[in-house]
């Protein structure tokens, strides 16, 4: 079923972005941190995020810099549950509307939650996700000494989705991590950036 999108002003209107209609601003519900926009899927569990960071300063240079940036960067997304994340594939990424001399990158990344004792409560083993699929793209900024983060989580839930759609080692993504995958690709095609000003505040 092809999404609607909504041109969407970030961090009042110095990024712009074509965001699917059916996500809500999290900000209007709670408090966000300055320095992150994040939407909610109404209908699901999946969120957009993005994140304005300090550049993470990695040592070498070009690409193999940029990876271990990428790495750092997602080892502080998900902190002490490192061990249980398995990255799939990482790319180089084309943003339609920033240079071309700015490098980006996304990868795609599944992290599975520890197994939840038998003794713990029921819910809380009914709600936890079977594992929760990141894309998580990196905007290096290099002379603004900033790296935007965008990550797109998608938890996926026993009952929520279908089990045998989702094998990522088969190339199988699901119709969930599929629909990511599209906003995605929204994203870097219409990602834009109104007032560079902005990174001078983080």
């Amino acid at each position: 079923m092809p999404h609607g999108y909504r041109k969407t002003p970030l961090f009042g209107g110095a990024l712009l972005c074509d965001l699917p209609e059916h996500f809500a601003d999290v900000s209007t519900i709670r408090k966000v941190p300055d320095n992150q926009e994040v939407y909610l899927d109404k209908d699901g569990f999946t969120s957009i995020i993005f994140d304005i960071t300090e550049r993470v300063d990695a040592p070498g240079t070009g690409l193999e810099r940029d990876g271990r940036a990428l790495t750092i960067h997602l080892e502080d997304l998900v902190g002490e549950d490192a061990d249980s994340v398995k990255v799939w594939n990482t790319t180089e990424t084309e943003f339609s509307h920033l240079p071309t001399s700015i490098p980006t990158y996304t990868l795609i990344a599944t992290q599975t939650p520890q197994p939840v004792p038998s003794s713990a409560e029921a819910p809380a083993r009914r709600s936890a996700p079977d594992f929760t699929a990141l894309i998580l793209t990196l905007v290096r900024l290099e002379k603004e000494s900033t790296d935007v983060l965008i990550t797109i989580n998608v938890p996926h839930i026993r009952g929520e989705y279908d089990e045998d759609e989702v094998d990522l080692a088969l190339g199988k993504q699901g119709e969930l991590i599929g629909d990511a995958v599209e906003y995605a690709a929204k994203i870097w095609a219409s990602f834009d950036v109104k007032d560079w000003g902005l990174f001078d505040q983080v």
